[in-house]
């Protein structure tokens, strides 16, 4: 009996599952708010995403020849990197910037901790971090949707001349300082479920979204802990400013469809290599992203505070596993 026992390392899986067909995975599940920003935001999408991609991939493939290590473009973290930092960053943003974005994430955001498995943060929100760091106007500055205004201006190396328009969330952080009607921040819920909103790329659609997180959790690929631990988190204290002070705070729902709580909750906060082991630790992860999040859309001085969660709980992880260990085959042994 004792021969037909496999003694291997974890992790054990029971199916032939690869790191590349993870992450084409999860490429498919971006599709639909890649399609989302391109209607919305037209060439300009396209031309952010597309460098992005290219440059996360040329920055893994020079680091590994410097490294002199194999090449790992195979198994296409570069081009999933690429995708989450372009879908997270404003319509009108220079390509420059975004070339700049795409080569941190990779370059020091993953390669510098060894690659794809030993890398600490989430390689996307560290360019993005960065980005918002060092170009403040730049990452905060919001074009109008296609929709809205046809004559959307060409990005030019320099500067953009646009028609702008404030997000859903810089709207409540106006209402917070009593300075716009949270009825009238409120009623952009419906523009924003459907994408027809200003904001980042790929996180003004809800439904493009909703449809990559349920494609996701129907592959198995993801599972349902972190994303419903970040979407729970996030509307209890939501619910509770609105409750308190429902004249200041704006809906809930508007939170949860606003901004990147979505595209956090089912791509970005369910990064394998970030994220708790243990399903314990994936709740306690997963509500922590959703917690952070809202104290820093609702008491502090940014409107968004998805990537700075994301960042901060990718530091908690090593902490929230070693608390919450994972129980080995067959129980934990006695005596």
């Amino acid at each position: 009996m004792l021969s037909k026992i496999t003694v291997s390392p974890a992790p054990h899986i029971s199916k032939a599952y690869s790191t590349r067909g993870i992450m084409l995975d999860v490429i498919i599940a971006l599709s639909p708010a890649v399609a989302a920003s391109v209607i919305y935001f037209r060439h300009h999408a396209a031309i952010i995403i597309a460098a992005c991609v290219l440059v996360c991939v040329v920055t893994e493939w020079l680091c590994n020849v410097i490294r002199k290590k194999p090449n790992s473009l195979d198994d296409c973290s570069a081009i999933v990197t690429g995708l989450i930092l372009a879908l997270s960053l404003p319509p009108a943003i220079p390509v420059w910037t975004a070339v700049i974005g795409s080569v941190f994430s990779i370059a020091i955001g993953k390669m510098v901790f060894g690659g794809l498995g030993s890398n600490i943060f989430n390689p996307a929100m560290a360019g993005r971090l960065f980005l918002t760091a060092s170009f403040g106007t730049l990452m905060t500055t919001w074009t109008v949707p296609a929709t809205i205004d046809p004559g959307m201006p060409v990005i030019s190396a320099t500067e953009t001349q646009a028609v702008t328009q404030a997000t859903p969330l810089a709207w409540s952080k106006e209402a917070i300082k009593g300075k716009a009607e949270v009825q009238t921040v409120n009623r952009q819920l419906t523009a924003s479920f459907l994408g027809n909103t200003g904001g980042c790329l790929g996180e003004t659609s809800t439904i493009a979204l909703l449809l990559g997180g349920l494609y996701l959790l129907l592959k198995r690929t993801i599972t349902f802990h972190i994303p419903a631990a970040v979407l729970l988190s996030a509307f209890v204290c939501a619910s509770i400013g609105f409750l308190l002070k429902s004249e200041a705070y704006i809906s809930p729902l508007l939170h949860l469809t606003a901004g990147g709580m979505l595209l956090c909750a089912f791509f970005i906060a369910t990064d394998p290599v970030t994220a708790p082991l243990s399903r314990k630790g994936k709740w306690i992860f997963g509500a922590g992203v959703g917690a952070v999040t809202m104290l820093i859309r609702m008491v502090g001085e940014y409107p968004e505070g998805v990537m700075f969660a994301v960042f901060l709980m990718n530091a908690a992880t090593p902490l929230i596993d070693r608390f919450c260990k994972l129980k080995p085959a067959g129980g934990v042994p006695h005596g």
